[in-house]
């Protein structure tokens, strides 16, 4: 096995909890046809094991709680759960990408020299310049 800094790669990595069907649905007050349920809908996709038998990550469990929440307290029926977990996760890649464009942005800029926008750059009301000068004698 190959070896980083001395540790091995299957040491590095972090073990993953996961959770029965049954676990989940006594943790949640649900029946486990619920689960297998939204499985079918495509809203959960626990792994499997060896044996076949559902297993939950935790963030499975966290994608459960937003499926209750909806579905729960705000009485949003599954279609318009898949709606809203589909845009949820439009939202979170549009922000991944806004974030990698930020990075670049701030990366090209670099060595480019700008200059810092006078104060009154931000201001609401116009300031003439005559009372910019006085201010900034003021000041002196």
């Amino acid at each position: 096995m190959k070896r980083v800094n001395g540790n091995s790669q299957s040491a590095m990595k972090k073990k993953v909890r996961t959770y029965t069907i049954s676990a989940i649905a006594t943790q949640y007050d649900i029946h486990p046809q619920t689960l297998r349920l939204y499985e079918r809908e495509g809203l959960l996709t626990p792994s499997r094991s060896e044996g076949n038998t559902r297993l939950y990550t935790d963030a499975d469990i966290e994608r459960l709680e937003v499926i209750l929440s909806l579905t729960r307290d705000l009485g949003v029926n599954l279609a318009g759960v898949e709606i809203i977990l589909n845009m949820r996760a439009k939202m979170d890649e549009m922000q991944r990408e806004f974030e990698r464009f930020f990075t670049f942005l701030r990366e090209q800029s670099q060595g480019f020299p700008f200059e810092q926008p006078p104060p009154e750059a931000g201001a609401l009301i116009r300031v003439s310049k005559a009372s910019a000068l006085q201010k900034s004698k003021q000041k002196k």
